[in-house]
C-alpha cells in the first residue's frame, strides 16, 4: 500500500462506549504511519474524547437520534441524518480512507453509508451481546463484523461475521495504585470501591451510594464517576472522591481499586475483567434501555465473574448488602476471572483492518 493510501477513518460516538475501542485502535495506527480521522458529533463525548489528540483530524457532522418509540423528533431526524450522509460522503472525497472502522452509535450511520457510496470497505465492532438499532441500520453497507460476544453472531449476517473477543486499552495495565492513592487522598488501610454510571452517570445508583455513605465508608474509601453535573460537593469527605468523568489517569484509579458497583456495557465490564476486578452490576432496565446490559450481566454471572442487582431491585439496604456479599465473594469472583483468556483481539482486528484497506 503506498504512502498515498495509508488513511484511516474511524468513527462511533453517543457514549464512552462507543470511542472507547477507537481510543484502543487509533495510537496503533499512529505508529504505523496512517494519517487518521475521526466523523463524530458536534457535541458528543467523542469529540472531548478524540479532539484533543493531535494526531487525529475531527470532523463533525450532523447526526440524530433514531428511535424506536413516537416522538415528534422522529419527523425531524431523518433530515438530521440525511444532512450527515451528505457531509460523511464530502469528507470521503475529500480525505479518500483506505478502510473505515465503525464502533456505533447514530453519528456512525451515516458514515458507514457513505462509504458504501465511496467504495471505501467499512468494518463494525458490535460490544454488545445483541446489536443495536445504529448498527443493525449499518451492517448492509460494511464489509465486516466483529462481535465481542461469540451469542451475537447469532443475530449478524453470516457470511462477513466473525468472532474476536474484547478490545481492552493498554494504558489500563500501566497505572500506579500509589499514584492513584494519592490522587483521591486515600490511604492503603481500607479496600477501595469504584462506582461507575456510565459515560452519563446513574441519578438512581448515585443516590443509593450516597445514601449508604456512612456505613460503606466505615469498611471502603470509594472513588465515584458520577457523571457530568452530578457531583454533590456539600458529601465530600475523608475516603470519599468524587469525579464527573475521568480520562486521563483513569488507570491509576483503576489500579487502586479493589472493587467496583457499576452499569454493564460490554467495553467496560471487559475491562474490569481483564484487570481482574470483582464487580457488582447494575444494568440499565428494560424500560429505559433495550436490555442489551441484562444480557451482558448474565453472561458475565453465569460465568462466574460478577454479581448482579437488577435496578427494579436496587435499594439502599439492597445495595449495601450486595457490596458486602462482594467483598465476601473477592477470592471466588479473581480465581474465576483468571480463566478468562485473552484471544488477542485488538492484534486481530488490526490484522483484518490491514487485510481489508489493502483490497
Amino acid at each position: 500500500m503506498s504512502n498515498e493510501a495509508k488513511r484511516i477513518l474511524f468513527t462511533g460516538g453517543g457514549t464512552a462506549g462507543h470511542v472507547i475501542v477507537n481510543l484502543a485502535l487509533i495510537p496503533e495506527f499512529h505508529e504505523r504511519g496512517y494519517e487518521i480521522d475521526y466523523i463524530g458529533s458536534y457535541k458528543g463525548i467523542e469529540r472531548e474524547l478524540i479532539e484533543p489528540l493531535e494526531y487525529v483530524n475531527y470532523h463533525a457532522i450532523s447526526t440524530g437520534k433514531l428511535r424506536r418509540y413516537l416522538s415528534k423528533e422522529n419527523v425531524k431526524d431523518p433530515f438530521k441524518v440525511l444532512k450527515g450522509l451528505m457531509q460523511a460522503h464530502r469528507i470521503m472525497r475529500k480525505r479518500k480512507p483506505s478502510i473505515v472502522f465503525s464502533k456505533g452509535g447514530f453519528v456512525s450511520v451515516p458514515v458507514v453509508a457513505a462509504a458504501k457510496l465511496n467504495r471505501v470497505p467499512s468494518i463494525i465492532h458490535e460490544s454488545d451481546f445483541t446489536p443495536g438499532l445504529a448498527n443493525k441500520l449499518s451492517f448492509p453497507f460494511a464489509k465486516r463484523i466483529l462481535a465481542t460476544f461469540p451469542e451475537t453472531t447469532n443475530h449478524l449476517p453470516a457470511e462477513k461475521s466473525e468472532v474476536i473477543g474484547a478490545l481492552v486499552r493498554e494504558e489500563l495495565f500501566k497505572g500506579s495504585r500509589e499514584r492513584g492513592l494519592q490522587t483521591c487522598g486515600f490511604h492503603q488501610q481500607k479496600p477501595v470501591l469504584m462506582v461507575m454510571g456510565g459515560s452519563s452517570g446513574s441519578k438512581k445508583i448515585n443516590d443509593a451510594i450516597r445514601a449508604n455513605l456512612d456505613v460503606l465508608l466505615e469498611h471502603l474509601q470509594i472513588i465515584h464517576i458520577c457523571g457530568k453535573g452530578q457531583r454533590n460537593d456539600e458529601l465530600q469527605q475523608s475516603g470519599y472522591q468524587q469525579f464527573e468523568y475521568v480520562n486521563e489517569g483513569l488507570n491509576d484509579l483503576f489500579a487502586a481499586t479493589d472493587f467496583i458497583v457499576s452499569r454493564a456495557g460490554s467495553n467496560a465490564i471487559f475491562e474490569f475483567l481483564a484487570l481482574r476486578k470483582p464487580m457488582l452490576l447494575i444494568p440499565l432496565s428494560r424500560q429505559a434501555s433495550r436490555g442489551d446490559q441484562i444480557l451482558n450481566a448474565d453472561s458475565f454471572v453465569k460465568q462466574g465473574y460478577a454479581r448482579k442487582l437488577e435496578e427494579e431491585e436496587l435499594t439502599q439496604d439492597r445495595l449495601r448488602d450486595e457490596i458486602h456479599i462482594l467483598m465476601e465473594q473477592k477470592d471466588q469472583l479473581i480465581t474465576q476471572m483468571a480463566t478468562y483468556q485473552s484471544q488477542r483481539a485488538k492484534e486481530h482486528v488490526i490484522d483484518i483492518i490491514l487485510s481489508e484497506a489493502k483490497n
